[in-house]
């Protein structure tokens, strides 16, 4: 009985890592273009979860039935995010082009404050449960309990994490991306638009991280404070490298795993602590990460 609970927190593990990929290829795709390490992308994804409870709850009063969630929230949830992020980029982080990297960093921690701040204001601190794609229901998959919206989270993040690699290593988008993170005057010289390339690493950023705000809220609830998850996977940014997707992965699915198995042998009390001890002693063996490139400027 005791192997299957561990396999239930494994595969519990697994998921969540899932999801913190989505959340952390959004950090690495802005550190990729701009070179910007993100703090606030958590608090960017947490606003992006208030959208879509916004945009459910105009819906329901309007009296539009449940399937709008799917067809007309969730998308519309994901355009504004979309937008915003956009709106970041330009308004606040492109002024800064120039300034020092550190800077540039102490821009977006203000931003956590500003925008949990108004969180707070507009949508006030009481917790929210934005209502769950597939509901919160359990099944019991050959004897294992699995929580089908953990499940159906992982899935969307699996397809969307797989779809935004493909892009980034496929499409003329991708390849300015990577032709503008690799030497912005190049780019320039090379016909590229550089400032609309950072305005779409942002937007990109932004709906991705909405979408895993998305997925987590109804599990962990909404309140201003669940953009903490963003500061929990930058570990894993680091960890799997700041310039590698398919790092960020694979340190993704470690994270949640070991979180899962240190909540399960040693308590939650120790579930935020033991997992980052072992990302710091990996980071000490290898300081770029994984999968990370050693050149890359650690700022």
């Amino acid at each position: 009985m005791e192997i299957a609970f561990i396999i239930e927190d494994s595969l519990t593990g697994l998921m969540t890592g899932g999801v913190y990929a989505l959340i952390a290829v959004g950090i690495v795709f802005v550190f990729r273009a701009t070179k910007v390490f993100n703090f606030a992308h958590g608090t960017v994804m947490m606003v992006g979860a208030y959208f879509y409870h916004t945009i459910t709850v105009v819906l329901g009063d309007l009296g539009i039935g449940s399937w709008a969630i799917y067809f007309i929230g969730l998308p519309l949830a994901l355009l504004v995010s979309a937008l915003f992020g956009a709106a970041i980029e330009r308004v606040v982080m492109r002024p800064m082009l120039g300034q020092n990297p550190f800077a540039m960093i102490m821009v977006t921690i203000g931003l956590i404050s500003v925008l949990e701040g108004g969180a707070a204001i507009i949508w006030s601190s009481n917790a929210h449960y934005p209502p769950a794609l597939v509901g919160l229901s359990i099944d019991f998959v050959g004897g294992l309990a699995i929580n089908r919206q953990m499940f159906a989270s992982f899935l969307i993040a699996a397809i969307v994490f797989a779809t935004i690699a493909a892009l980034f290593l496929k499409s003329k988008a991708g390849v300015a991306i990577r032709a503008t993170a690799s030497d912005q005057s190049t780019a320039y010289a090379m016909g590229i638009n550089v400032p609309g390339v950072f305005s779409i690493t942002w937007m990109v950023a932004a709906g991705t991280g909405a979408l895993a705000g998305i997925l987590l809220a109804p599990l962990n609830s909404l309140t201003p404070s669940l953009g903490a998850v963003g500061l929990s996977v930058i570990a894993v940014v680091i960890l799997g490298g700041m310039d590698s997707i398919i790092g960020v992965l694979l340190a993704a699915f470690l994270v949640g795993w070991l979180e899962a198995m240190t909540n399960h042998f040693l308590g939650g009390d120790f579930k935020e602590i033991v997992p980052y001890v072992v990302v710091l002693v990996i980071i000490l063996i290898r300081p770029y990460g994984l999968l990370g490139t050693p050149d890359v400027e650690r700022v």
